[in-house]
């Protein structure tokens, strides 16, 4: 497939309402996109740093400058066989992940319509319901939290996933724990906790907790090991997870018992699939992450999803969740209580609207 042209895009995308993590509040989401075009056919990727390097050393910005000075240049008018071929052309830039990501994504979005196929399909996937959790910010206060949870409960999710920082406090957990004694659910720290919690983390540990994520610094493998061998529930790395050889090094290491796949985190779908079969061959289950972007970005995450056998629901939000308007047509939407359907269009099967592109452009 020889690459014709490529066009970056930093956009910003209003939120519903603010998303309150461990390592700050957004209100609205900075993302880049790429439109990659090869004999008439066009493929889009996305990827979402934030404005501001605070989940990862990346952000938006600094993405979309290094996209049109270096990467899209390196790949534009060469002959790109496949995902790995893509990474390998773009090794020579250190790390990284999320800038190569939107050109990984894209490319698999433009290779699957050239041979006319649903991505997730093409991928080797068979179902095409995808099973997704919820997920609830840190909230204002106990009550909030429990009636987020009980709202979640009713409609049907199977696991909840919630935001947790050093000022949340375990007693709101604890309160979740009693009120729903049977709830799978697990706490997502975004590396907001060192080591020196312990006693903390021993308290979490007879919560029942699917799991912990990310409780310690976003480029951190050995101390998740360290606490991975002090607590009895698993961990379960994100930040520090960024490509095939961080997964081969948390494997050596023990430090977690599950893999979150976000595309965008490890440098796109290619590494993604990558990171999968290494989880395989050791026993660790994973799940599909997704990042707050639009159905652009989320549609490469649904296709992973659809195309693997994954182990707890994906983190793929409905478009009304986060925005008021999605960037990408079709919205994503419930296709039944805590299910999405993976499109049965060409590619992952988003494409952003004109007038939206844009309105969000930065």
């Amino acid at each position: 497939m020889i690459i014709d042209q490529i066009d970056v895009y930093h956009l910003r995308m209003p939120m519903v309402a603010p998303w309150v993590t461990a390592f700050g509040t957004q209100t609205a989401i900075d993302s880049v996109m790429v439109r990659m075009q090869s004999q008439g056919l066009v493929g889009w990727g996305e990827s979402a740093p934030y404005e501001r390097p605070e989940f990862s050393p990346e952000w938006a910005e600094g993405a979309a400058g290094l996209l049109r000075a270096q990467l899209a240049p390196a790949l534009t008018g060469e002959d790109i066989t496949s995902g790995n071929d893509l990474q390998a052309r773009l090794q020579h830039f250190k790390g990284n992940y999320f800038a190569k990501a939107a050109l990984d994504n894209a490319w698999w979005d433009l290779a699957a319509k050239q041979v006319g196929q649903p991505l997730w399909q093409w991928l080797g996937g068979r179902e095409q319901s995808v099973a997704v959790g919820a997920d609830i910010p840190v909230l204002a206060d106990t009550n909030a939290l429990l009636a987020a949870v009980d709202s979640a409960v009713q409609a049907g999710f199977e696991r909840v996933k919630l935001k947790f920082r050093r000022d949340s406090g375990i007693e709101r957990l604890l309160k979740v724990r009693e009120t729903f004694p049977d709830l799978i659910f697990h706490v997502d720290c975004n590396s907001g906790f060192t080591l020196a919690d312990l006693p903390l983390f021993q308290q979490l540990d007879s919560l029942n907790l699917a799991m912990i994520e990310q409780p310690l610094a976003f480029d951190d493998l050995v101390d998740h090991a360290r606490l991975q061998e002090r607590l009895t529930t698993p961990l379960c790395l994100d930040e520090s997870l960024v490509s095939p050889r961080s997964a081969s090094q948390a494997i050596a290491l023990g430090a977690c018992g599950w893999f979150n796949l976000k595309p965008g985190r490890v440098g796109g779908l290619t590494n993604a699939l990558a990171i999968y079969e290494l989880a395989q061959a050791a026993n660790i289950p994973c799940w599909v992450g997704g990042m707050l972007e639009s159905a652009v970005g989320q549609g490469t995450a649904l296709a992973l999803a659809a195309s693997r056998e994954m182990s707890y629901p994906a983190d793929i939000f409905p478009s009304d969740r986060l925005y008021a308007n999605d960037l990408a047509s079709p919205s994503i939407t419930l296709s039944g209580r805590a299910r999405i359907d993976a499109p049965l269009a060409p590619g992952h099967g988003f494409t952003p609207l004109p007038e939206q592109l844009a309105r969000c452009k930065v």
